[in-house]
């Protein structure tokens, strides 16, 4: 090839560059753009709701009254979420990568993968109609034995709809993410560090604790805070499964509320102030959302010089 050849080669080469590094450039100033105008969008329309008479406000409660109750149910379900999905998820994500035969962990990530296609809809309507009974003489059974403890504390629910369901529901559906992405980080673990435990004589459960894990704690810590991001803001599961209320701390008992549902159940047909408290509702939840997130960024950078990931 002469040189006139590899400088046209590479000319080429530099215009592909500048032209991909100004796409990237430009698709992430356009997602800064759209948050910013969703914030201000947000911020605008609920500032009636805060120059209001607070006795005008939620039938004389006032906003801060108002909204402490949903958003601490909706930390509540969130909770529950990713105490029941983040230990299933990882061991699910750890059997496919490293226990499972090659047939078994093709198929098995198949049927996860599919789990986050099925619309939230679907969910609550399980939730509904299966779920919610089914959990009915459990919830008897706690509120008989072990009633004691506040969380338990009955009458039980006797349809089932209560925040503990709305959990559970949210459980299932931030599960696929959690097991996809930690499967993913799992299997770029360095095989030299593996095989470098093996060699030492570590089981294959002390391999992955000393090699896997700690290489994939950063990418395990942003999958539970990307499923905790979509159990914060899902709305028709929790709308379905939810039979809402005051704020009780009975996970059995028909009562609480998230912010996601309450702005769903009430959107239609508010107006005037009670429209400007919803969308002041949605953008304490969009302001928790950008705390996790930005907690969750910190947390990561912490870790990742310890872990090898680049």
């Amino acid at each position: 090839m002469t040189t006139n050849a590899l400088r046209r080669n590479g000319s080429k080469g530099q215009v592909g560059d500048k032209v991909f590094s100004g796409a990237a450039l430009g698709a992430g100033i356009l997602i800064l753009v759209t948050l910013l105008a969703v914030a201000v969008f947000l911020l605008i329309q609920a500032l009636p709701i805060f120059s209001a008479d607070p006795e005008l406000v939620s039938g004389g409660e006032g906003f801060a009254t108002y909204i402490f109750p949903i958003v601490i149910g909706t930390v509540i379900a969130a909770a529950i979420a990713l105490v029941i999905a983040t230990p299933v998820g990882i061991a699910v994500a750890l059997f496919i990568s490293h226990y499972a035969p090659r047939r078994l962990a093709a198929g098995l990530g198949y049927v996860i993968d599919l789990l986050a296609a099925i619309p939230s809809v679907i969910y609550g309507a399980w939730g509904y109609l299966v779920l919610a009974p089914a959990l009915v003489p459990i919830y008897a059974w706690l509120a008989e034995n072990l009633g004691f403890i506040p969380i338990f504390e009955g009458p039980a629910s006797q349809t089932g709809k209560t925040i503990f369901t709305a959990g559970i529901v949210l459980a299932v559906m931030v599960l696929p993410i959690i097991t996809s992405l930690s499967r993913e980080i799992f299997l770029q673990t360095p095989k030299l560090h593996e095989e470098a435990a093996l060699a030492l004589g570590a089981t294959r459960w002390e391999m992955i604790v000393m090699s896997v894990i700690p290489f994939a704690r950063p990418g395990i810590i942003s999958a539970v805070m990307l499923g905790l991001g979509r159990a914060l803001g899902e709305t028709m599961a929790v709308a379905l499964v939810l039979s809402t209320g005051a704020l009780i701390p009975s996970l059995i008992k028909s009562g609480n509320q998230t912010i996601a549902a309450e702005i769903a159940l009430n959107f239609p047909e508010a107006f005037g102030l009670r429209l400007s408290e919803l969308i002041a509702a949605g953008l304490v939840l969009f302001v928790i959302t950008l705390v996790v997130n930005l907690i969750a960024r910190a947390i990561i950078a912490r870790h990742k010089e310890f872990s090898g990931a680049n």
